[in-house]
């Protein structure tokens, strides 16, 4: 790991706190708030009827694009825009090190694309069986809860893939792929996972919290299991290479591949509808989990021999 602090020179818990203090403000407030003002620009009518329209984008079809730049402003303004500046600003780092020049990047990154696709169907059992699960008795409260908040999640996600064209996949990709992949990596890799790595001075729980974090922040339980194993994945992706820009890539293709998916399926291309969370044959699921052992195998002797060579300037 990092011999050095990239995020914070603070005691790790007090920058902790602070790290948290912040994306609350940007989830709760300011990215939302900032995203509906941008996104009722575009919109013809009141600002009342946008608000009534927004609390429930299913019935309202036409405000597709406006979901979509609400939800990208937000993430731009909460996960990116704010914690570069924490970073910068409050901390008074530079983002630089989170992306040192490093050799047969272009390959790696192939091989990550690779990565982030196949990972989705070896844990695509799992992913079925974590949205089938059922609760005891004494947890049907919580069980309905989290069964309203997948639903209303699903909702959401339906009302901004309606892709009539191109340029609404490209448009989606951008919101849903690209900048959450930016987003999410810099601040739970970046940042969370740093801090905890300082906090604890255990690479192993740092990724591992820092995955939680990751996936109970989505408040989406019947989705909670595989986004834990995908935030450990891109965890050690960065803790291998030292370049946050690597579980960028595999954070961006596992979204994309998602929804260019649902546009091929959507445009009758495949059969295969991937929001029915169905688990791929065992077949296939056995082929992908080799193939990636065998990627992530290669990935980490590849930084492995990285570090042997050039261990003073790895991670300048």
């Amino acid at each position: 790991m990092l011999s050095y602090n990239l995020v914070s020179d603070r005691n790790p818990l007090v920058s902790l706190l602070i790290i948290l203090m912040t994306l609350f403000i940007g989830f709760v407030v300011l990215g939302p708030g900032i995203g509906l003002a941008v996104a009722s620009l575009f919109y013809d009518g009141t600002l009342m009827n946008f608000l009534e329209a927004v609390r429930d984008p299913s019935r309202y079809q036409e405000i597709r694009n406006q979901m979509l730049i609400t939800q990208g402003v937000a993430t731009l303004v909460s996960l990116i825009i704010l914690p570069a500046l924490h970073i910068r600003a409050l901390e008074h780092k530079r983002l630089s090190p989170f992306f040192p020049a490093q050799e047969k990047l272009f390959t790696t990154i192939i091989l990550v694309m690779g990565v982030g696709i196949t990972f989705i169907v070896s844990i695509s059992p799992l992913t079925e069986w974590n949205m089938n699960l059922t609760f005891p008795e004494f947890l049907k409260g919580f069980e309905t809860w989290a069964r309203q908040t997948e639903d209303q999640a699903a909702k959401l996600t339906e009302a901004m893939t309606r892709f009539g064209s191109v340029g609404d996949l490209l448009f989606g990709l951008v919101v849903i792929a690209v900048l959450p992949a930016i987003g999410e990596e810099l601040v739970f890799r970046g940042l969370f996972q740093n801090e905890l790595m300082r906090a604890s001075k255990n690479i192993h729980v740092a990724i591992w919290m820092s995955a939680l974090i990751f996936s109970t922040i989505h408040f989406q339980f019947y989705g909670f299991l595989p986004r834990l194993l995908l935030g450990a994945l891109f965890g050690y992706l960065y803790y291998w290479s030292g370049n946050l820009l690597i579980p960028i890539v595999a954070h961006f293709f596992n979204n994309a591949f998602g929804v260019i998916m649902i546009y091929l399926y959507q445009h009758k291309i495949t059969d295969l509808n991937v929001e029915e969370n169905t688990a791929a044959p065992i077949t296939y699921v056995l082929l992908n989990i080799v193939i990636t052992a065998g990627l992530l195998y290669y990935l980490r002797q590849h930084y492995q021999r990285i570090r042997e060579n050039s261990p003073a300037d790895f991670y300048e």
